[in-house]
């Protein structure tokens, strides 16, 4: 386990969730541990968990496990009370947390660590991995890149470690175990890692000095703060009791879904996909933290597959030649290239070149590189901008208070229009065009990913008319 260490006395840097974490100084150790006198005790020490080795499914396993007291707070009484009267919402997210719900319990339970605390990223971003606020957080955890640095997950131009999931889960867990010993109190630790460290120590001392509670319900915290703990504990609840609310969440296995392997080197996408005989679109929604069409050149070389395809896929990967795992190469720009005879050159179209290369205009240099597709090659992948069309089922951040507000939601779809297919189109290049995904593509028009497309094939788009938002 990786243990943060903070070099600065004082100071600020962005915390998960678009808040700031402030590093505090003794004086504020002090101040906090103070306060805790009189609050310790809201969460008790986490206890031994009981035994839930013949469940078959994860919920119960985390029911099983559950020891934080719910308190009669009105927010907690308001969100649990909406999520017992919108039970698609829970649905929904038990969909979205089926392949990754058993390695987060499991690192949770490694640490000793609250499981009611596995359920934030029911709060955070809905079991998204590809989530994105407004405030430039991302991921099922919503690291801001600065934190996200700060708990060692990698960001370049191939790959965010904030939306992959077991490595995001790590840097979570390791940024709550540090709130937590910092505060001695799960509730501080939660809201700071919304709020961050200077402003609950801020709220503290607010309190302290008018003789008032420092319990975490006494204190003058941001309203997304007040309101993001009792939603965990509402959610948490809700969960440990969905019998007796009448919540019948989808069941999950108890058992690993998907592996991580370790490839050894840089893979295309779609290369990997061949491999483990599963749907690109499939494998792209495992391994949301590959930006581009292939991994990232200096790692890191970790691919999740589903256990169901692990032994196919090691076979077919150690049969692959590693020149064999990558479907593109470096062309050289010379004097009086443009990317429109390039592409003609080598028999591929500018919107691929453009992809590739993450550029939007004509302007090429001579001498640079540009990264160029194998003919053979029929599908170039852009992981990211599949990633910002997924990013809108994110729920969004709850502004009206005490009233959780849910992703919106379609009616049925209405055909929008036509698309007639063009010399050098691909599913990727046209999606990016109408705004859609590849995946709507192919299932609007009843075929795969890896269907070739032909000249003068008309493609049906559809709309979907979304409703109001629904609120408490």
């Amino acid at each position: 386990m990786r243990t943060p260490i903070f070099l600065i006395a004082t100071g600020f840097i962005l915390l998960s969730g678009c808040q700031t974490v402030a590093i505090k100084d003794a004086d504020a150790d002090n101040n906090i541990n103070a306060a805790n006198k009189t609050i310790s005790s809201t969460i008790p020490k986490f206890l031994a968990r009981r035994n839930y080795q013949d469940s078959g499914d994860v919920w119960e396993r985390i029911r099983y496990s559950m020891d934080m007291p719910i308190p009669d707070e009105q927010l907690v009484n308001q969100y649990r009370q909406w999520y017992i009267d919108n039970p698609q919402h829970l649905e929904s997210i038990s969909q979205r947390a089926k392949p990754f719900l058993y390695l987060i319990v499991q690192e949770f339970e490694h640490r000793d660590l609250p499981i009611e605390l596995a359920l934030l990223p029911m709060v955070e971003s809905s079991f998204n991995p590809f989530a994105y606020s407004s405030a430039d957080a991302s991921g099922l955890w919503q690291f801001t890149s600065p934190m996200a640095s700060h708990f060692g997950l990698q960001m370049n131009w191939w790959y965010d470690g904030r939306k992959d999931v077991p490595a995001a889960t790590t840097a979570a867990l390791d940024m709550l175990q540090y709130l937590y010993k910092k505060t001695d109190n799960w509730l501080y630790a939660l809201a700071a890692y919304n709020a961050g460290e200077g402003r609950l120590r801020e709220a503290i001392r607010y309190n302290e000095s008018r003789g008032l509670s420092t319990d975490f319900w006494s204190l003058p915290l941001p309203k997304e703060t007040r309101q993001y703990v009792p939603q965990l504990l509402a959610i948490a609840d809700v969960i440990k009791n969905a019998q007796h609310y009448g919540i019948n969440l989808q069941s999950i296995p108890n058992k690993p879904l998907v592996e991580v392997i370790d490839i050894g080197s840089q893979i295309d996408i779609s290369v990997a996909a061949d491999l483990a005989n599963i749907p690109i679109a499939r494998l792209q929604k495992l391994n949301p933290g590959f930006n581009r069409w292939a991994t990232s050149p200096d790692g890191p070389h970790q691919l999740i597959v589903p256990v169901s395809k692990v032994s196919e896929f090691k076979k077919a990967l150690a049969d692959t030649d590693i020149s064999e795992r990558v479907k593109w190469y470096k062309y050289q720009i010379k004097a009086g290239d443009n990317i429109s005879t390039i592409a003609k050159r080598h028999q591929t179209s500018v919107s691929k070149i453009q992809a590739m290369n993450d550029i939007s205009g004509d302007k090429i240099v001579a001498g640079k590189f540009l990264f160029m597709p194998h003919t053979a090659s029929q599908i170039i992948l852009d992981v990211e901008f599949a990633a910002a069309q997924s990013a809108q089922l994110m729920a969004q951040k709850h502004t009206i208070p005490n009233k959780p507000v849910l992703m919106t939601v379609a009616s049925s779809p209405q055909v929008n229009g036509n698309h007639t297919v063009q010399n050098g189109d691909t599913l990727w290049s046209i999606a990016k065009v109408y705004k859609v995904s590849v995946e709507q593509i192919t299932s609007w028009n009843n075929m795969t990913d890896k269907d070739t497309l032909s000249v003068g094939k008309t493609l049906r788009f559809y709309h979907q008319p979304v409703s109001k938002q629904q609120q408490l």
